[in-house]
This record gives C-alpha cells, structure tokens and sequence, in this order.
C-alpha cells in the first residue's frame, strides 16, 4: 500500500511547522501506536499496565518529534504511513522494554504467567513446520526476530546482512509460510 494523499498532507504539514498539524497526526495515529505497545508486549511475553503503556506510547511519539522530526523526514514515502509508524513504534517499543527488563522487572510490567503462555509459545512446533518451507537463512532471520525477539540490528550482526534488508527477508518469508509454498 502506498502513501495516501490524506497522509502525505497532514505528514507535510507536521514538517512544515502548521498549527494544530501534530495534534492532527497524533489524533490519527494513537490507537495505532497503542496497539503496536499492547501487541509488542503480548507478543513478548509481558504484561503492562496502563500507566507503563502509556510511557510508551510517549516514548514513541517523542522519538517522532525529536530533532525537528527527523525520523519523519526519513520517511521515503515507498509504503503507507501507517506501515512505516507500525516499525518505527515496534522498534521504539521493543528498545525500551528491554531496558525496563533488564533494569528489573517495573512495577509496570510483569512477564505472563506459566498458566497463560503467549500464542506464540503455544503454537511452536507449527512455526517450527512453517520455517520449514523456507531457506536456511530466511528462517534464521524469522526464527531470530518472532521467537527470540531480535531487532533488526541483531539479526544483520548474526546472520551477515544489511539491517535494510531484514525487512524485506521477513515480509517475503511470511508470505511463504501464509501461501504454502515450497521453495525447495
């Protein structure tokens, strides 16, 4: 999906400096940076409570606005807007629960008990079949980042790769899994 018009002009008016533009763009895009914060840490194995999810929409949104928007004036516009945000929170996100993690557990943030495992735990020996399907490295790179929660610079360093082009590896891997075929 490419950018929308509606996108491409409340994305230039943030950059222009237009009153009430930010608040426009938050206004559009908080429930998706909410659920990018809730699906990050389902997804990761950790409860949050609504004040830890909060901080991290926060973070998010001032990542977006720190050093005169900088991360939006990196967008290339090759893909919606919403694409583009959905990566940009994750990967905020997912830096900033690891810090939370590893300076002990917050009072915000609990890991999900043994009686309640994520989907994604639960459902192991079928993605293990599913990376069956794809070649020795796209399975690293999907293995690394959906199991182990990887970032892309993490997965680049291990497997040898640009971190441009992990992306792309995931997206084309997942529609592999999703279609059925065999590579092989």
């Amino acid at each position: 999906m490419s950018l929308s018009e509606v996108d491409r002009q409340l994305l230039q008016r943030c950059l222009d400096g237009v009153p009430r533009a930010w608040q426009d763009f938050v206004d559009r895009f908080l429930g998706l940076v909410v659920h990018v914060a809730n699906h990050t840490a389902e997804s990761r194995g950790l409860s949050i409570d609504q004040s830890t999810r909060d901080d991290l929409v926060a973070e998010v949104f001032l990542t977006l606005i720190s050093g005169d928007f900088a991360v939006l004036r990196r967008f290339r516009h090759n893909c919606s807007l919403a694409t583009y945000l959905t990566v940009i929170s994750r990967r905020v996100i997912v830096r900033r629960l690891r810090v939370m993690q590893r300076n002990a557990t917050p009072a915000g943030v609990s890991d999900v008990s043994d009686d309640h495992p994520p989907a994604r735990i639960e459902n192991r020996e079928e993605v293990q079949k599913l990376l069956t399907r794809l070649d020795p490295k796209e399975a690293d790179v999907v293995r690394m980042y959906h199991l182990e929660g990887k970032s892309y610079a993490e997965i680049s360093r291990v497997v040898g790769m640009s971190e441009n082009s992990i992306g792309p590896v995931l997206s084309r891997a997942r529609d592999k899994m999703r279609s059925g075929v065999d590579p092989r």
